[in-house]
């Protein structure tokens, strides 16, 4: 009799420690309605490190983003200028989260980046010229891509 008693009790405390399996789950609830607010209709939630906090990818897409990213297709290729250097470049703005997409530009003279992209590589076509003079010459930013030795 006794031994039934005791495992009783114990199979008692066992099983309502203070509702600690409502308190977890009082959390889950909260940690996934946090979650849910950051999520977009195709958005990948991705934890940033430089941030320090969870970035949505692929729907957050940046203003003067110009065209999809052909290497991740999940940022956008815009026109950066370098802090150090204060050099010109196109990149991804998927750059902190892993996707090295980058290509150098011309550094002086005038740049018209257009939404365009390029038949060949899919990287945004650019406009450029060394002074008022000249005419804009059209190419593909990226400095890899057939279609720039071509012209």
């Amino acid at each position: 009799m006794k031994d039934q008693t005791t495992q009783t009790s114990v199979a008692k405390k066992r099983i309502d420690p203070r509702n600690s399996v409502n308190i977890t789950k009082k959390k889950i609830g909260k940690i996934q309605n946090e979650i849910r607010q950051y999520y977009d209709k195709n958005g990948y939630l991705s934890w940033s490190e430089k941030k320090r906090k969870y970035v949505i990818l692929g729907t957050n897409t940046p203003v003067n983003g110009l065209v999809e990213c052909p290497d991740c297709h999940i940022g956008k290729l815009l026109i950066i200028r370098s802090r150090q250097t204060k050099k010109r470049f196109v990149g991804c703005s998927n750059y902190h989260n892993g996707c090295r997409a980058s290509s150098p530009l011309v550094q002086r003279g005038m740049i018209c980046a257009t939404k365009i992209s390029c038949k060949i590589c899919l990287w945004p076509i650019i406009f450029q010229r060394y002074s008022r003079k000249q005419k804009w010459a059209r190419q593909c930013s990226n400095i890899r891509c057939t279609s720039r030795t071509k012209s």
